[in-house]
């Protein structure tokens, strides 16, 4: 499979398991400490086999980056968290830097 769909499903299962972390109510809902679990330990898992071809700074700036943007996009719409100027702002500074990393600091991932 190629890496990057490897660092998809890292990045996903990361903000699953990030939004179940907010669902499992201080830990004391043991469905969602059970998705907790298993999604930071399939993202992991799963960010490894990306690492084999990706360089790491690269890997985690996309995993990071696109992880906060969808946490705070979810927080807005699943749990009416606010979005102001200022967070978009923070994301778009987010998203720039992720792209200066692979377009100048030489990203490509081999297949």
């Amino acid at each position: 499979m190629h890496p990057a769909i490897w660092l998809a499903l890292a990045i996903g299962t990361e903000v699953v398991a990030t939004t179940a972390v907010k669902l499992s109510d201080g830990f004391t809902r043991l469905i969602w400490v059970g998705v907790v679990i298993a999604g930071y330990g399939i993202s992991f898992w799963a960010m490894s086999i990306a690492l084999r071809t990706i360089p790491l700074g690269i890997v985690y700036a996309i995993w990071s980056g696109a992880g906060t943007a969808a946490i705070v996009l979810i927080g807005w719409l699943a749990f009416r968290e606010s979005l102001d100027a200022v967070k978009i702002s923070g994301i778009a500074i987010i998203m720039v830097g992720v792209l200066l990393l692979n377009v100048v600091g030489g990203g490509e991932a081999a297949a």
